[in-house]
């Protein structure tokens, strides 16, 4: 198990405590950096190397995992709770202006929440997003093709619901916590090779990881049911790059067919990776964020 790192604050958003990080270069531009499940702060070290010289690098422990409160009821881990704790940090520490962001996996479920709602173009300059999906646009994708139900269209659907098996596991009352906190945990880095190709040696899993696996599954309950069974229609102005990790075993590239047509400015790169790419190919991550950025920047002229 890794060494925990030492916040360099908290922030707090009602009874939720929040672990922030912050690193990088002070001056730089701000980029915020969320992770997913069952990961913390500590995904981006690698990411983190690469961009720190140019950019004021904020991350935190999301809530339920790492240093960060995990309250016990699953509606606490409901999407609008969790983009409140996004706007709690990034008011925090960067009350003036906008930032940028980074996300993978949840966090990057988390972002689509955060970029639709009313104040995300005064506070957001861009987002780069990796193998987190909009869950509003998942679900009218799937509604939309089994409402035509053609091989074609079945095809993509079906495929992105074989991926997800283990989220219909995780929605079993107790056993899933216990077989993640007692068994998955205790071998996460030989998993994540068989699951998903990692070199297992940079695996370093938090000291929290039993903890933080088992309250990451009310993530999965409070949210997955609601919002694919009840997608909205919100549109999302500010510019997102959704880079496509092509060998993901959980979230399939067909799923991203009809985002264009809720985001209004979106570039699209797929790389050679698997789900946790931020581990296995952090320089092309970082390369593609850092290009993003500054092609926004240049855009808006700041």
């Amino acid at each position: 198990m890794a060494i925990m790192d030492t916040p360099t604050k908290y922030v707090t958003n009602g009874d939720i405590r929040i672990a922030v990080f912050e690193s990088g270069n002070p001056s730089g531009t701000p980029l915020v950096l969320v992770h997913g499940w069952p990961d913390t702060h500590a995904l981006w070290d690698a990411v983190v190397a690469e961009l720190g010289d140019t950019f004021r690098i904020i991350s935190y422990d999301t809530r339920g995992a790492g240093l960060t409160t995990a309250p016990n009821s699953t509606s606490a881990y409901a999407l609008p709770e969790l983009a409140r704790d996004f706007y709690a940090v990034i008011d925090d520490v960067c009350p003036d202006g906008q930032v940028h962001v980074l996300a993978h996996d949840w966090g990057g479920v988390e972002t689509w929440e955060v970029l639709g709602e009313p104040q995300a173009e005064q506070r957001i300059a861009s987002a780069t997003i990796t193998s987190g999906p909009n869950l509003d646009i998942l679900g009218s994708w799937v509604r939309d093709r089994f409402s035509r139900p053609t091989p074609r269209n079945l095809a993509g659907p079906l495929r992105q619901l074989a991926n997800s098996w283990y989220t219909y596991l995780f929605h079993i009352p107790m056993l899933p916590q216990y077989v993640l906190r007692n068994g998955v945990a205790q071998h996460w880095p030989r998993f994540l090779a068989l699951f998903d190709g990692q070199d297992a040696e940079r695996v370093r899993p938090a000291a929290t990881l039993p903890d933080d696996m088992a309250n990451g599954v009310n993530r999965y309950r409070a949210n997955i049911g609601p919002r694919l069974s009840r997608p909205r229609s919100k549109i999302i102005n500010v510019p997102v790059q959704v880079i496509i990790n092509m060998r993901d075993p959980a979230v399939h590239h067909s799923g991203y067919a009809d985002y264009g047509k809720y985001v209004t400015h979106m570039v699209e790169r797929k790389i050679d990776a698997g789900h946790w790419a931020p581990i296995s190919h952090p320089a092309i991550l970082a390369a593609a964020t850092r290009e993003f950025i500054d092609t926004v920047t240049q855009k808006t002229g700041e």
